[in-house]
């Protein structure tokens, strides 16, 4: 308790605010460009913590992990663009809120979550992390195999259209998942001749192809911009007391999404880009009208900013207990903590229990200055893209794309994979096949194989090898959860199908 208190007390000083403050706004503005990721955000603003104290240091990167994470729902919500992989569910009522005339009133939705997200993320990371730690490393190849299972179930609930067409989006983002060298093996695959294949797709680039692009090309063909020219607002709409009155006088749905956002985060691998897609489905399967997800509902902007600013105080549990990172960002914080000779593990939160609370309370200090910061930056940015014409617009965005996915690796090669799955992306929404499927089994696909290459590889002497998916009670756990996934999404649309779920619906809205 006294390091804790004298750590806060490094805290509240005139140069910790400001440190965290001006990484909140930096990151909070590298997250919103489409290509320009948290862990780039990390390591371009990286060089300029060398010369800070170690406290110092870690302050500014926390400050900035949180406003990058956070920075992604502002183009998520105004052009449908996704400024990182974690914002992706943001878009799915966020952008037709922001249609709507609503924008204002979903960036604040986001803040207000995001906020309340970061807060509890600290709080579980204070009270929790080496017990947690000690349930994550359990998580072995058979139990990542599963939770890459029970990711893919989420594709009946992003194909609101047609399940089959859903299917054919996720099969398509496995089949993208598996060119390269393979994540066991080490072969080759689906390169046709061309090394620089051999590094797949970058998740980014698909991402930004996929989201971007079709956006850029159906405001050109349609000569409109991203939201309706409309500059004023109805007074409830922006009123920020409302929306927060709105959002915590409904806890359950906050509450859920933090726990997941929460579960997920701690285990080292899974990664935040699944864990808003998870929150959003949850809110959606238990609301009391899930047919307005997807049309401007602010409860799915708010499952999907809470649970993915959630992660990234919850990505630092085995990161700062086991020294193993939750997320590709923690990769960079690790590097920090050794550059200054701190080792994960328990000496961390006792020899150096001054530093490390301080570290974890600044992130909360960050999460607390998103909603000035957010507030007024949504505000600007808002009034910048409804004013600005579309023909001054998509080029800039078209830019900006195309600079941030040439400077994820320096490739040429990336440029033309984007503007490739861009293209297609585009005829594959004109029937029907949203970008999120696909994007969703890009991401899963490689942590499926290779849970399953990897427990088959250790059950070559088993006499029923895949038994060895089944071999302890969590992977079975899991795989119960994969199944009651499936079927409670399947069923009712197998019921609303037959028409049986109305019946039962008019039954139960009959008066006695």
């Amino acid at each position: 308790m006294d390091m804790l208190l004298e750590a806060l007390a490094s805290l509240l000083t005139f140069e910790s605010v400001i440190t965290v403050l001006v990484g909140v706004s930096a990151g909070l503005f590298i997250g919103a460009m489409p290509g320009l990721t948290a862990t780039m955000a990390l390591a371009v603003l990286l060089p300029f913590t060398f010369s800070m104290e170690a406290l110092q240091g870690l302050m500014a990167l926390g400050g900035v992990y949180m406003g990058s994470i956070y920075g992604g729902a502002f183009t998520a919500i105004l052009i449908n663009t996704p400024g990182t992989p974690s914002s992706i569910a943001t878009t799915f009522d966020g952008y037709p809120m922001a249609r709507q005339g609503r924008a204002y009133e979903a960036i604040a939705a986001a803040t207000i979550a995001s906020v309340a997200g970061g807060i509890v993320g600290v709080i579980f990371l204070l009270v929790l992390a080496p017990p947690l730690a000690r349930w994550a490393v359990a998580f072995g190849p058979s139990e990542m195999f599963w939770v890459a299972m029970l990711g893919l179930t989420l594709v009946a609930s992003l194909s609101s259209d047609s399940l089959l067409k859903g299917l054919l989006g996720g099969c398509i983002g496995i089949l993208l998942s598996t060119i390269g060298v393979s994540p066991v093996g080490g072969e080759s695959r689906f390169i046709f001749g061309y090394p620089p294949l051999q590094g797949g797709i970058e998740l980014i680039v698909a991402l930004i192809g996929l989201f971007v692009i079709p956006e850029l090309l159906t405001m050109a063909a349609e000569g409109r911009g991203a939201l309706p020219g409309q500059t004023e607002l109805r007074k409830k709409e922006v009123s920020i007391l409302s929306i927060a009155r709105r959002i915590f006088g409904k806890p359950v749905n906050l509450i859920r999404s933090c726990l997941i956002g929460q579960i997920i985060a701690i285990i080292p691998g899974a990664g935040g880009n699944v864990t808003s897609l998870v929150a959003y489905n949850e809110a959606r399967r238990f609301a009391k009208d899930p047919k307005s997800f997807g049309k401007g509902n602010v409860d799915g902007v708010v499952a999907s900013e809470s649970s993915n600013n959630v992660m990234v105080a919850g990505s630092m549990v085995p990161l700062l207990t086991l020294g193993i990172p939750g997320a590709p960002p923690d990769a960079i914080i690790l590097g920090v903590l050794l550059m200054h000779g701190l080792r994960p593990g328990l000496d961390l939160f006792t020899e150096s229990g001054v530093l490390t609370n301080g570290f974890i309370l600044s992130m909360g200090m960050a999460a607390l200055l998103l909603l000035p910061v957010g507030l007024l930056g949504g505000r600007l940015i808002h009034r910048v893209v409804i004013r600005t014409p579309y023909y001054f617009l998509v080029p800039s965005i078209a830019m900006v794309t195309i600079l941030g996915t040439f400077a994820l690796r320096n490739s040429l090669l990336d440029v033309g994979i984007m503007l490739i799955l861009g293209t297609a992306g585009y005829f594959l929404r004109l029937i029907g096949i949203q970008p999120a499927p696909i994007v969703l089994g890009l991401i899963l696909g490689g942590i499926a194989e290779e849970g399953y290459v990897q427990t088959l590889m250790a059950a070559v002497v088993d006499p029923i090898p895949w038994l060895r998916l089944l071999h302890n009670p969590l992977s079975m756990v899991l795989a119960g959860m994969v199944v009651l996934g499936a079927a409670t999404t399947l069923v009712p649309m197998w019921l609303a199908r037959k028409g049986l779920l109305d019946r039962v619906d008019e039954d139960d809205g009959r008066s006695p």
